[in-house]
This record gives C-alpha cells, sequence and structure tokens, in this order.
C-alpha cells in the first residue's frame, strides 16, 4: 500500500500568517474582513479589538476549518457577494508568480499580480470610505507593479512591514481608500 500524503485545502499557519498576526494585533475598529482566511488564524487575531469580524474563503474546507475560530464564515470569491462595508480589510493573498493556480493558497499567476488584484477589485466596493486594506506580498511577486496597481484602484500605498526570509522577503502593504 503506497503512503500517500494529504494536502489540506486551506493555508496553515506558517511564518508568514505569524508575521503578519504580529502587525495586526494591535488593529482596532468596527468591522474586519479577513479575505482568504484559510484556518482562521488571523480573523482570529482580530476578534478582541473589533464588533464584527467576517471571513472569507474559496475553498469550503477552510471555511469548516475557520468556523472553529470565528462564526461570520462565508465561503466565497474575494468580497464579491458582500454588501457590508468595511474599516479593514486584510489579507495573505496568494503571492507567488506562477504559471497556473495548481494550489490556490499561493499561486498568483503572472507575476503574482492576477489573484492579488483580483482581490483588491473586490475589496474597492466593500471597503469605508478612508478604510483600510493590509495586504502582505513577496519580493519573489513583481510588489512595485502591485503597488502602483493597487494605487490606480484608488488607494493610497505604503509598506509598513518587511520581513526578510532565506528566499524572499516579506512585504506588508497598507492601502487606504482615497
Amino acid at each position: 500500500m503506497q503512503n500517500k500524503s494529504i494536502k489540506t485545502e486551506y493555508y496553515s499557519p506558517a511564518e508568514d500568517t505569524l508575521f503578519f498576526a504580529n502587525n495586526i494585533q494591535d488593529e482596532k475598529g468596527n468591522s474586519a474582513l479577513d479575505i482568504g482566511t484559510g484556518s482562521g488564524y488571523l480573523a482570529n487575531v482580530l476578534l478582541p479589538n473589533f464588533e464584527v469580524v467576517v471571513a472569507t474563503d474559496i475553498s469550503f474546507d477552510a471555511i469548516k476549518k475557520a468556523y472553529n475560530l470565528i462564526q461570520n464564515c462565508i465561503c466565497c470569491n474575494s468580497a464579491d457577494p458582500l454588501i457590508m462595508k468595511f474599516d479593514l480589510v486584510i489579507c495573505n493573498m496568494p503571492y507567488l508568480p506562477s504559471e497556473k493556480i495548481i494550489d490556490s493558497t499561493i499561486d498568483g499567476l503572472d507575476e503574482g499580480l492576477v489573484v492579488p488584484l483580483k482581490i483588491i477589485k473586490s475589496v474597492k466596493n466593500i471597503i469605508k470610505k478612508e478604510g483600510r486594506m493590509i495586504y502582505l506580498t513577496s519580493s519573489l511577486a513583481n510588489h512595485k507593479k502591485l503597488l502602483e496597481e493597487t494605487e490606480s484602484l484608488g488607494f493610497y500605498t505604503k509598506i509598513i512591514a518587511t520581513k526578510k526570509m532565506f528566499f524572499e522577503e516579506l512585504i506588508l502593504v497598507e492601502a487606504v481608500l482615497k
């Protein structure tokens, strides 16, 4: 009998998740959204400091896992079906450059831009004016172009934290809706 490894259908917390969590643990407000919540780890970090925290993920397995930590879970693509306006949106998005999506938790397609830009476009419709989005990208992606494209969608952007890893640099970006 062959031993096959079982791939989880959600993103398990890793070093990038912990880096992200350390940088959002003091965030406060009325409403927050975690897009691509995976296990729900980051949404759970926000829970004590927000009246409402919602988590979305394209994977039903992820939503089932996240529901153990946060009850406002929605299985959907990005923020597409949402109409509520949020103060803060966070996303540890799939940012790695890839030719096709093999792993939806990490593959961002061309230059690591296609999937992140779809997510950011969906956020524009559900974020309050002067609301903030915090997202993670990488030096392996075309992060400079991602910031430029985010600004072209009506956000002010700035890098709020970086972390050097063995093979990449993690880049945490704040985007404020103009």
